[in-house]
């Protein structure tokens, strides 16, 4: 019996997955693939990274698609909720910008 040994490429903390031992979030590396950008390419973006990590980050993304879609949207939805909030309450700061924007130009 030959025994298979597996890598784990990424792991989830604190209900967010990253590239494993790193501080990289899968998120990074998906969108730029989702984007066109080649491992190569995502590997110049990332140089902590090795270029067998961005393929095992894409390969685990590819083979858990509909999670991980999933958990991209709800981090979508939730990002825009903050975004909204933030532009709520900092309105009297961003009028300030947008005069002194108007003053400039």
């Amino acid at each position: 019996m030959i025994a298979i040994m597996t890598k784990n490429y990424i792991e989830k903390r604190d209900n967010t997955y990253f590239i494993k031992d790193t501080r990289i979030s899968l998120d990074s590396v998906i969108y730029a693939f989702l984007n066109g950008v080649s491992p190569e390419g995502i590997a110049q973006s990332f140089p902590l990274l090795t270029l067998e990590q961005i393929y095992g980050a894409i390969t685990y993304y590819l083979g858990n698609k509909i999670e991980i879609d999933s958990y991209l949207e709800e981090g979508e939805v939730l990002f825009k909720q903050q975004r909204e909030g933030s532009l709520n309450n900092n309105q009297l700061m961003i009028d300030k910008i947008n005069n002194a924007r108007r003053v400039v130009a």
